[in-house]
Formats: C-alpha cells, sequence, structure tokens
C-alpha cells in the first residue's frame, strides 16, 4: 500500500440535525467543528440530515402509499374488485 495517499480514519461524532440524536463512528470525513463527547474528548462533529434514530425505515414511521399502483387505479377506475 503506498504512504500518505490515504485519508486519516479517526473517530467522529455524527449528528442527526432532525432529531438532535448522536453516535460516534470511524470515518475518514474532516470538520472544522469538534464537540466533546460522553468520555470527556473532543472529537470532529459531522452534522447529517438523517440517521437511524429519523429514517422512516428504522422508527416504523413510514408514509403509507395509499394511492395505489397501476393495476390498483385500472381496478378502481373501472369499477373491477
Amino acid at each position: 500500500m503506498k504512504k500518505d495517499i490515504h485519508p486519516e480514519y479517526r473517530k467522529v461524532v455524527f449528528l442527526d440535525t432532525s432529531s438532535d440524536f448522536k453516535f460516534m463512528s470511524g470515518s475518514t470525513q474532516n470538520s472544522e467543528e469538534t464537540i466533546e463527547w460522553e468520555d470527556g474528548n473532543t472529537y470532529p462533529l459531522i452534522r447529517v440530515e438523517i440517521s437511524s434514530d429519523s429514517h422512516p425505515f428504522y422508527t416504523g414511521k413510514q408514509k403509507a402509499d395509499k394511492v395505489g399502483g397501476r393495476v390498483d387505479r385500472f381496478k378502481k377506475k373501472y369499477n373491477m374488485n
């Protein structure tokens, strides 16, 4: 492996801006913002718009499509049940 061509892999804190949920993970992303974590150390802060705390797949609060698919619309249009 070539030296000095790979970004630094380190621990960072991700902040879900929609729910204020924070979690720590390893990443190569860099940020000028920092945050003090529960262990007393300071880590780079990466803001994200969605995470497992706010994503509909994980929360179970998914919007249901009430219109239906093409077949359902066809049957409704021609009163076929």
